[in-house]
């Protein structure tokens, strides 16, 4: 069941190059094998791409899984591909590499979740699918409204701006 209304367009463009968005959270069941619908919007947003599915890893910061199309992880690998390959940050970055999985759509649109991955969001019934722009994560519904609440009011206490295009917001200025 969505809690966001989805938006009828699921492209946008970020300096000039066409990315996928995914926007809205929607909260949908796990069956008993651990398959859950993706949402439909988030499926479009990755259609055109060279796996027909997505790439879901632990999330570095939450007990949660994050998750994104294929190009996503193509540039997320040209970007650690810049630093020292024998660094501290490549390999801990690396390390993303190591726990992501590729899940296939089925043909209802599904994904299957491993059993690792739905231990690690602690999910059972019911998933929370959160875009977030370029990528999305993939929660507990009831972890997540925490998480919300949370962040909303970190970021109404901290003022929380965007940032203009090609540029950082100075803090000290405004």
């Amino acid at each position: 069941m969505p809690i966001g209304r989805p938006l009828p367009s699921v492209h946008g463009r970020a300096l000039g190059e066409e990315v996928e968005l995914f926007l809205s959270t929607f909260v949908n069941k796990v069956d008993r094998k651990g398959r859950v619908s993706v949402p439909a919007t988030f499926r479009a947003a990755v259609a055109d791409q060279s796996f027909p599915g997505i790439v879901v890893f632990p999330s570095f910061k939450y007990t949660a899984l994050d998750a994104s199309g294929i190009k996503r992880m193509e540039e997320m690998s040209e970007r650690l591909n810049t630093l020292d390959e024998f660094s501290d940050e490549h390999e801990n970055l690396a390390m993303l590499f190591a726990a992501a999985q590729p899940l296939p759509f089925d043909t209802e649109g599904r994904i299957g979740l491993p059993e690792n991955l739905v231990e690690y969001a602690h999910l059972t019934d019911s998933a929370a699918f959160v875009g977030l722009g370029k990528s999305f994560q993939i929660w507990e519904p009831n972890r997540f409204a925490d998480h919300e609440a949370t962040l909303r009011e970190r970021a109404r206490q901290q003022g929380a701006r965007l940032p203009p295009l090609g540029g950082r917001v100075d803090r000290g200025r405004e």
